[in-house]
């Protein structure tokens, strides 16, 4: 099973850039065209993934025309698509907005399972309205709790947008997980637990959680500067945007490769032995 994931897609209304500075007004990120290449790299993968997986703030302001657009953005993509809120998304818009596709609960947080593919994916809603940070009330905590014990021998992708471990990009951590502590508690309770896939971050980052593997992935857009002093102010990089692809096999567990958004030359072997770019 192939598991594309992309994450902090940030779309704002039509024709608006995100990250808006002052002086001047307006934004400077277009997050909008961020995604679009990201559906183009996706629909040229060959094999296709079997889903795509969008690890929240799918929009920047929650208003339901950035849901609408950012469906629109999505439509060229020929494979069934699972989303879960950020801090930026807002549960009863997003609710709306993917009502049709029949996987998000009609009330309360968007907690889902699918159990229709090999891999068993669950989403998981980490989102405080109004707050950067994350949190796993005791209600959440008990759904995943469940969630996992009622399928113990079924492997399981967790889909979250706060990571549930410390960076080490201090302006990241202060908009951490609350709950982290005894959701790794749950989290080694279930070894079928293949990866906790989170967002959040704008990057790359990998961890290992509490008997499993935890991680963040690249933004369509702008990411997260790398930079681990502990007193730097929160900046963005215009590093080039990435996706994860997740490849699942029972007889190897799952493997996670990371790639970048770009039209990238290739360089092939020739029947003479000889290089050509192209």
């Amino acid at each position: 099973m192939l598991v594309a994931r992309i994450t902090d897609t940030h779309i704002t209304s039509s024709g608006k850039l995100a990250l808006p500075r002052l002086p001047p007004k307006g934004g400077v990120v277009d997050t909008a065209s961020g995604l679009e290449r990201a559906v183009a790299a996706l629909v040229r993968l060959q094999p296709l993934p079997d889903i795509t997986v969008v690890t929240g703030d799918l929009v920047d302001a929650g208003e339901p025309a950035e849901y609408a657009y950012f469906r629109g953005l999505l439509a060229p993509l020929r494979m069934p698509v699972f989303v879960i809120p950020g801090n930026h998304d807002a549960r009863e818009p997003m609710r709306e907005a993917f009502t049709g596709d029949g996987y998000l609960p009609r009330r309360g947080f968007l907690n889902y399972v699918t159990d229709e593919f090999p891999l068993r994916i669950v989403g998981l809603d980490t989102l405080v309205p109004g707050e950067a940070g994350g949190e796993l009330c005791s209600d959440r905590l008990k759904w995943i709790d469940d969630t996992l014990a009622a399928a113990p021998d079924r492997p399981t992708l967790i889909l979250m947008h706060h990571p549930p471990f410390t960076t080490g990009i201090a302006p990241m951590d202060r908009m951490g997980l609350g709950g982290s502590v005894d959701f790794a508690e749950i989290i080694r309770r279930h070894p079928q637990v293949e990866r906790i896939c989170c967002g959040h971050v704008h990057r790359a980052i990998e961890c290992r959680f509490a008997g499993t593997i935890a991680g963040t992935a690249p933004s369509t857009a702008h990411q997260a500067t790398l930079d681990l002093r502990c007193d730097e102010p929160f900046t963005f990089a215009f590093e080039p945007p990435g996706y994860h692809l997740h490849y699942w096999r029972e007889e190897v567990g799952l493997v996670t490769h990371t790639a970048q958004i770009g039209d990238w030359p290739r360089l092939y072997q020739a029947d003479e032995g000889q290089l050509r770019i192209g």
